[in-house]
């Protein structure tokens, strides 16, 4: 089965509940974003589209900010395992192998998520679809001992970079 596919125009001519649900899995689980982006319609550009939705999660609270980050699953984490990730997750997690890892690399990421988890109060966050399986593993490695308000700052980042890929994937070139 292939996936949905919109166009930028129909977005632009969606009522805003369309629009919201259709862009609501943009950012995991936090459809107030592409709510809070619906009335700056009509977008000219996916460049334009993305920005403003960016520029919503921004512009959020502090309390909702963290909501958004602790809406990500954990890499290769008990959703994973469960089965319970969205579509999404579960595309970008096995496009990079992180779905089939040895029981090495397992043992590894399990702890690792428990230790970022435990440090800064989200789960660790990377755009997977951009790196490589040791560039994931590295770069958590790395991020781990960085300060929470760092960490904060770069995992959103992250989340950014992650909706510009699933928004490409949304809409038709």
């Amino acid at each position: 089965m292939q996936p949905v596919t919109l166009s930028l125009a129909d977005l632009n001519r969606m009522s805003a509940p369309d629009f919201v649900a259709s862009l609501g899995g943009i950012f995991e689980h936090s459809p107030w974003v592409p709510e809070r982006a619906a009335s700056r319609r009509p977008f000219g550009s996916l460049d334009s589209l993305h920005g403003t939705m960016v520029a919503a999660m921004w512009a959020a609270t502090e309390s909702e900010k963290l909501a958004l980050l602790r809406a990500h699953p954990q890499l290769a984490g008990k959703e994973a395992d469960a089965g319970t990730l969205t579509a999404h997750s579960t595309s970008e997690q096995d496009s990079v192998g992180l779905t089939r890892l040895s029981a090495e690399e397992k043992a590894r990421i399990v702890a690792l998520n428990a230790a970022y988890l435990d440090r800064h109060g989200f789960p660790f966050i990377i755009a997977v679809k951009l790196r490589t399986k040791r560039q994931i593993f590295e770069a958590f490695e790395a991020r781990i001992r960085n300060a929470r308000e760092i960490e904060l700052t770069t995992a959103l980042v992250e989340v950014g970079k992650i909706a510009r890929i699933r928004l490409e994937a949304l809409l038709q070139a």
